[in-house]
This record gives structure tokens, sequence and C-alpha cells, in this order.
């Protein structure tokens, strides 16, 4: 039992057909088999836990960061069981809860992904070096949320009524989400010079903002994401050139 629990093989097979078990049934699919195979899973995974428990010990079992992952995952993952036993009468928000806690199941193939700890150590690295970027447009989109919300929160309160309606709406505007519904619902009965000068002011925020601001953000963080690859080639090109150096000094000699 020992083996089979600690055979990570095995157990990638026991998670994939998990989430094809609750694929199907949250696509609607109820049976009596899926059930038992969903409840049959998730007792593996508890034992599994247990006798790593026993194995590394309680501090061994916790220090390893994919261990963690799946510990967390397994124990949100307990109180799914109860979907089976409780009446659907008792509460339907319960079963609602238990439910949706059976998928988080599926962050347990996340181990097996190939060069997971490189894309990871990656993914720091380009959030540390785009984050000064990442906060200054964070500040703008605060700056001009509020200048907004002084603006137009009598004329459109449901986008500008509040500062933090205000984020959002601008945050929708960045993102291209509802360019042109949000400068319609502030022109509203303005004057004909007024509207022009409203939805010049908005296409200017969408050029500004949401194709100039989001592409820096996407260049910069690809660009800090490939910072690795880029040494790497450079390493191998420098290398390359000493090579290169040295047979024509040999060449030169002769």
């Amino acid at each position: 039992m020992k083996k089979i629990l600690l055979n990570e093989k095995l157990l990638l097979a026991i998670v994939v057909l998990n989430v094809l078990v609750i694929f199907v049934q949250e696509c609607g699919v109820d049976h009596l088999a899926l059930s038992l195979i969903d409840i049959v899973c998730t007792l593996i995974f508890v034992a599994e836990m247990v006798v790593k428990h026993r194995e590394y010990g309680l501090r061994g079992y916790w220090k390893d960061g994919w261990n963690v992952l799946d510990g967390v995952v397994t124990l949100l993952s307990l109180p799914a069981l109860l979907v089976y036993f409780v009446p659907d009468s008792y509460s339907l928000n319960a079963i609602i809860i238990f439910r949706a806690l059976r998928v988080f199941k599926l962050f347990r193939t996340a181990r097996r992904f190939p060069n997971l700890k490189e894309i990871w150590a990656g993914f720091k690295l380009a959030l540390r070096q785009s984050a000064g970027f990442l906060l200054g447009y964070f500040i703008v989109i605060v700056v001009i949320a509020m200048f907004n919300s002084a603006l137009f929160g009598k004329a459109a309160p449901q986008y500008f009524g509040t500062p933090l309606d205000a984020i959002y709406a601008v945050f929708q505007l960045f993102t291209v989400e509802g360019w042109y519904e949000i400068p319609n619902a502030v022109v509203g009965d303005m004057a004909p010079v007024w509207v022009h000068i409203v939805r010049l002011y908005f296409c200017l925020l969408l050029i500004g903002g949401g194709i100039i601001g989001m592409s820096l953000i996407n260049s910069i963080f690809v660009d800090a994401l490939a910072a690795d690859n880029n040494d790497d080639v450079k390493a191998k090109l420098d290398v390359l050139e000493e090579k290169l150096d040295r047979l024509l000094e040999e060449q030169k000699k002769q």
C-alpha cells in the first residue's frame, strides 16, 4: 500500500481520472458510479497524505512546497464528500459550496507540469522587474478614476458614482471593455459640442491607457520572462566568440 500511495505516476493517473469524473458531473451527468469514483479518489488522496506524514514526518511533509499544495487541496476538497450525504433540501447553498470545493483537486496536476519550476522562477523575476511600472500604472488608474468620478459622477453614477466604481470603469476602459458603452452613458442629454468633447476625452484615455499602456505592460512582462533565456543565449555567444578568436589567433601564427 505504501509503494502504491507513493507512486507518482499512479497518483497522476488517479488525479486525471478524478478530473474527468468531476468534469462529466459538472456537465450534468449524475450517476452512482461517478459519485463512487469521486469518493474513492478523494479517500486515496487522504490516504496518500497520511502515508506521507508517516514517511516524512509532520515537519518534513509541510516543508516541501508541492506537499503543501497537495495537502491544502486535499483538506479543501474533504467537505465536498458531504455533498453525497447531505439531503438536497437541507441547504442548497451548502450543496453548492461543497460541490465547488471539489474543483480544487484539479490543482494536484500542477506539480506534473514540465519545467514548472523554471516557469515559476521566470514569472517571479518578471513580476519583480515590472512591479514599479505596474504600481505606476495602477496609480494612474486611481488618479483618472477620481477625476472621472468628480466630473461624471452625477451623469453616470453606475460607472463613476464612487471612486471604487470609477476605478472599475477605468479598468474596463483600459482593457477595451465597455469602451463605447461608458462614454454613451456619460454624454446622455449633453449638448452636441460637449458630446464630441467627452467622446474625444474617452478616446484619448482608451489610446493612452488601454492600447499604449497595456501594450507596454505586456512587452515589459514578456521581456522579463524571456530574460533568463536571453542570458543563456548571450553566454553561449560569448563562449563561441572566444573560440573564434582563438582560431583566428592560431591561423595568424601559422
